[in-house]
């Protein structure tokens, strides 16, 4: 099995890191983006994102999808689901059936 090796990267706004894979995405900037509170401060980055992409920013919004419909978006993983769910729990929502 090859090792990837990282390569030296610099993003728009000037921030310097090293990455192996094809993804683009600064994790300085993921850092800095990444909220304080509320349902999407729970998730990694890239399920964050996975959210955005989508237009969901609140639960409101996600409560309209099903949890099949949530895994299919890209960057969305089954561990991220428990988060979801106790976060629709505690403002008395669920996912759609």
């Amino acid at each position: 099995m090859t090792k990837l090796q990282n390569n030296l990267r610099t993003c728009d706004k000037g921030h310097n890191y090293y990455k192996s894979s094809d993804c683009p995405t600064c994790p300085i900037c993921e850092n800095i983006r990444k909220p304080e509170n509320g349902f999407l401060s729970l998730l990694s980055a890239p399920a964050r994102r996975a959210l955005e992409n989508n237009g969901i920013s609140s639960l409101e919004q996600l409560s309209t999808y099903s949890e099949s419909e949530i895994l299919k978006f890209h960057g969305m993983g089954p561990a991220s689901l428990p988060k979801l769910k106790n976060a629709l729990q505690e403002k008395g929502l669920s996912f759609k059936n």
